[in-house]
């Protein structure tokens, strides 16, 4: 599924969810890891002094965090077996990912033996042959893996742990009963800057490169002769459209994709022809956004051409694909909106969203639109993640997994003919529905009347949580879900008596595309203030109180929380950023950096427009530092972060720290106030995303729950001891 990844795949001032699934980066896991060692900087102050950072900054949290990385080791390795869709199928073979490479295993023996396809060692080798690395082993992580029809090729995705610029490795796969190679893992050629790639055919590989945080062109890889040959096939010229290549769910059509935040245009290479042409379905038009899937001699398009410009599905002929011949086949019902879309034979499967905040599928039959049927899901399900179709599935089921951020996942499959959704376990039982854990859904009124969705883990009645530390999670922006999967991290939060709120503010797409639409540009304040209503809903429901509440957010989310902090800082006790995006107004006005020209449709453009200027200023956390007493601060940041500038968060904190010292400098009944901390984390890495490495993302865990624990004054949970027989 996942179809609307293309229309958000631009690299956004965003953490992905994948890089937060800490259990997929388990030792126990099928995971790819060459360690690289990394000297690591720490600093709390805008002194130049390493020792004085470390000293006067993290020093105080090393001990707690030292025992939080042995807890969270311990859950990570509880939850070390649960399900995931990392494995590829074939047609005879499964593939996997497994310490040094990338395995396969033949499903026609009885016993078979796994045969290594791609050792990554032997990609270390090759950059010491061409002089690209010195002393240091390069630590390679396989994102992603790519069979070509008929498993002659492999191509898979590999990246470092401190850059996000991917490369795309293409093996030769030996046939059956074949004698190997003089080279058992034959490396056809390497790809630098790959960003999506499918496979037309067993010898054509259609690519994206990424440059700049860009992608604006394709292009083809042809096998068919001794030599390999390149070619161009397009190139994007708006500079805030992102173009990615993706493949059909029946692997008949390839689509190159180019979105910007509010416009698609899609082209499709028929994998059936021989000529492979691309051809378009809709030229670029404002504010139309669509994308397609193939069924039979027809089209299935997914586009916000519903009420209220909001997703609906359509279908037009393959010969004539353009909006002209686009037929309406389904509209979600008031309320609902559209969340994904998959073709699972001849039904349309819809992923919505409820008024409720709940998540369902919507089944369409395209034999006959008027039969629609909606399947409930489990109450606490927040996330759904679609298994990738093997070559040799029928693709009349749908396999997906189901999770929120303390609910582990659990495998479903619905049968969208007679509407049979079944449980992955052969008992039924559920193992994220194990355990005290309680999902209450609430709606917190703004000052403009708009409802607010909230939703709410926690143990016991909402009214008893009035002495719970309350752990808070935003982002708001760019029209992205808040990401909700499952984290050991959050589970172990709320074993240990914390209530979990997710506040699902404006600028984000939990409510569909007219939720993002209320916080764009002129409205960036409205997610500010559904940030505040939500807060002050939870502390007038009982749950919890501002001593006892913490703010955390990443990326772009850090706008609300910065500047909630300027205007109501009494509001909360601490705050946790992750590569936090703090200078708004500065960054905009930068065109040489990225992602400012792409992102004026979010934020604007204070540089030709004086009133983009004057709202950025009127919000952007930087700019809007005062003297008061801040709660206190955790921010980490990423010494080479091309999305957020390191610049920026150095010059947020000095900001703010001299605020602090004015605001305890000029008030004299301010020293009886508790001094926040505000504590800066620098990493090393151009990686946005955050360490990859098991034990780095452990330690950088770990000191988010010392520091939460030490600010709130709360004692750190001691496990409880073995009873002796």
């Amino acid at each position: 599924m996942a179809v609307l990844s293309s229309l958000l795949c631009s690299p956004a001032r965003y953490i992905s969810p994948f890089r937060l699934r800490l259990w997929d980066f388990s030792p126990c896991k099928r995971r790819t890891w060459l360690f690289l060692s990394i000297q690591r900087c720490y600093s709390s102050d805008n002194s130049n002094s390493p020792d004085h950072h470390r000293s006067s900054g993290l020093e105080r949290y090393k001990d707690l965090q030292k025992y939080f990385n042995r807890r969270l080791k311990a859950a990570h390795h509880r939850f070390s077996h649960i399900p995931d869709h990392s494995l590829v199928c074939g047609h005879n073979h499964v593939y996997f990912i497994e310490g040094d490479g990338i395995y396969r295993v033949d499903q026609r023996q009885s016993d078979p033996e796994p045969e290594q396809v791609l050792h990554l060692g032997q990609v270390s080798r090759q950059e010491e042959k061409t002089g690209l690395i010195n002393e240091e082993r390069i630590q390679w992580i396989v994102q992603r893996i790519r069979l070509s029809p008929q498993e002659k090729h492999l191509a898979a995705a590999l990246k470092t742990t401190d850059t996000e610029e991917p490369r795309c490795v293409v093996v030769r796969l030996r046939k059956r009963n074949s004698p190997p190679p003089p080279d058992p893992q034959h490396i056809v050629l390497t790809l630098d800057k790959v960003f999506s790639f499918e496979w037309a055919t067993d010898d054509v590989l259609f690519y994206t490169t990424l440059e700049a945080l860009r992608c604006s062109k394709v292009f083809r890889l042809d096998l068919t002769s001794k030599e390999s040959r390149i070619s161009s096939v397009f190139e994007e010229t708006h500079p805030d459209v992102f173009v990615e290549v993706a493949l059909s769910r029946d692997r008949q059509m390839l689509s190159i994709n180019g979105n910007s935040r509010s416009s698609s245009e899609v082209l499709l290479i028929d994998g059936t022809t021989s000529h492979l042409e691309p051809f378009l379905v809709q030229s670029r038009q404002p504010d139309l956004l669509y994308h397609v899937e193939h069924w039979r001699e027809s089209l299935v398009i997914l586009a916000n051409t519903g009420p209220g410009k909001e997703y609906q599905v359509l279908q037009s002929p393959l010969s004539k694909p353009s909006m002209a011949s686009w037929v309406p086949l389904f509209a979600p019902y008031s309320g609902t909106v559209i969340k994904d879309m998959d073709v699972i034979g001849d039904h349309c499967v819809l992923v919505a969203r409820t008024a409720a905040g709940g998540l369902v599928l919507i089944v369409v039959s395209l034999t006959n639109p008027k039969e629609a049927y909606t399947v409930q899901l489990p109450s606490w399900a927040c996330t759904i993640q679609t298994k990738k179709p093997g070559m040799g599935d029928r693709g009349s089921v749908l396999e997906f997994l189901i999770s929120s951020p303390v609910h582990t996942p659990m495998p479903y499959s619905l049968s969208p003919e007679d509407g049979l959704l079944l449980s992955g376990f052969k008992d039924g039982s559920s193992p994220g529905a194990q355990g005290r854990i309680t999902t209450t859904r609430l709606e917190a009124c703004n000052q403009d009347g708009t409802l607010v969705p909230v939703t709410l883990f926690h143990s016991g009645p909402v009214g008893g949580l009035r002495q719970a530390p309350l752990l808070v999670h935003v982002y708001g922006a760019y029209g992205r879900d808040l990401n909700m999967e499952f984290c050991p991290e959050k589970r172990l939060l709320l074993e240990q008596g914390w209530t979990l709120a997710f506040c699902h503010i404006r600028g984000g797409g939990e409510r569909g595309l007219f939720w993002h639409r209320q916080a764009g540009v002129e409205g960036k304040q409205r997610g500010v203030e559904d940030l505040r209503a939500c807060l002050r809903h939870l502390f007038s429901s009982g749950v919890s109180s501002p001593s006892l509440t913490a703010l955390t957010a990443c990326s772009a989310g850090a706008v609300a929380v910065g500047a909630l902090c300027n205007t109501h800082t009494h509001m909360m006790r601490a705050v946790t950023l992750q590569a936090p995006f703090l200078d708004v107004l500065g960054t905009m006005e930068d065109p040489s950096l990225p992602l400012t020209l792409e992102d004026r449709e979010e934020w604007g453009d204070p540089v030709g427009n004086p009133e983009h200027r004057l709202i950025i200023s009127s919000y952007c956390p930087l700019h809007n530092i005062t003297p008061q007493c801040y709660p206190s601060m955790l921010l980490t940041a990423y010494s080479g972060d091309a999305r957020v500038p390191l610049a920026g968060v150095l010059k947020y904190t000095e900001l703010l720290k001299k605020a602090i010292h004015t605001h305890f400098t000029l008030n004299p009944k301010s020293e009886y106030e508790p001094a926040p901390n505000i504590v800066l984390n620098i990493q090393p890495g151009e990686n946005h995303l955050g360490p990859e490495d098991f034990e780095l993302m452990l330690e950088e865990e770990a000191l988010r729950l010392a520091f939460l624990y030490t600010e709130l004054g709360l004692e750190p949970p001691r496990p409880q001891r073995k009873r002796r027989r």
